[in-house]
Formats: C-alpha cells, structure tokens, sequence
C-alpha cells in the first residue's frame, strides 16, 4: 500500500489516531486549507507548522467548499488528488478531507494544542480562533509572507486549465 494513503483518514479515524497520539505524549497541531495546485508558500506553511513541534495534521477542504470559497473553476484538483500530495509530504502526519466552510467542527473533534493559520491571518483574525482558546489551545502563524497564491497564479495565467 501506498505510504502515503495510509495517513489519509476520516474523521472518526483520524479523532482515534490524535488519542493514540496523545496517549503517547504527543503535541497535535492542526493545519487546514484547499492546498489547489500546490506551491512553495504551501511548502513553507506546512513546514513552518510541523516546526511547532508535535504530529501535524491537515484538513484539507471538499471540492464543494473549495468551490464555495474560491469560485467556480476551483478546485482544479480533486479533493482526494489534494489529500495524497500532502499526505506524501514528509513533514505531514495525517490529512483528512472537511465539507464545511471552516473549520470549527474539526476543531472541536481533534482539539489541537496547536491551531496554525498562515500569515495571511493574525492570531486576532483566525475564524476559528475562538474554538481553540476555549479549550486551552493557542493559534500561531507560520510560513513566509503571503506572496505565493493559487488564486494570482490562476489571474496571471500561468496554469491554463486543459
């Protein structure tokens, strides 16, 4: 089996991996986002959070509530295409795929120690941020200034859809 598959899992099994994980003494940071046609500002966000320390995991949005977010013609990559490339990245321990539009209901299930956003977001401007203070968990920014974007390389047309 494809290594990289194995830490693809739904929610239910990715709540139950977080418990073994805690069980052994393990810090859990929680990253999320659409991750469409992957760039160097994704690479330096997901390396910036495992840097936190702990087992990084990636919510990664439904091809649905990417579509909501971004507009018609994304995702331009299908949600479960998405989840393998990340799951294949070293620094990532586990990704599951999430049809909401946050990701406030993740957040409740897994209760990450960590909640990273990229530095798009202030610690004040995370929508999620309330979910995770109130169990004791604290939001941190990470991965290099926000001058890497699927959306502007779409605009400038350096990815031409097939």
């Amino acid at each position: 089996m494809n290594p990289a598959i194995s830490k693809i899992l739904n929610q239910n099994e990715l709540a139950q991996q977080v418990k073994q994980w805690r069980a052994a003494g393990e810090k859990i940071i929680f990253t999320n986002g659409c991750f469409d046609l992957l760039h160097v500002g994704h690479v330096r966000y997901l390396r910036g959070a495992k840097q936190l320390g702990g087992k990084l995991v990636v919510g990664v949005n439904s091809d649905a509530s990417a579509r909501s977010l971004k507009g018609e013609g994304r995702p331009r990559i299908p949600a479960n295409e998405r989840a393998e490339i990340l799951a294949a990245f070293q620094d990532v321990d586990a990704v599951t795929i999430f049809d909401s539009l946050d990701v406030r209901e993740l957040i409740r299930l897994l209760r990450p120690d960590v909640h990273a956003k990229g530095t798009d977001y202030t610690a004040e401007s995370v929508p999620e941020r309330d979910e995770v203070l109130a169990y004791g968990g604290r939001v941190e920014i990470v991965g290099d200034p926000k001058n890497h974007s699927t959306t502007e390389l779409l605009r400038q047309g350096e990815w031409q859809k097939s």
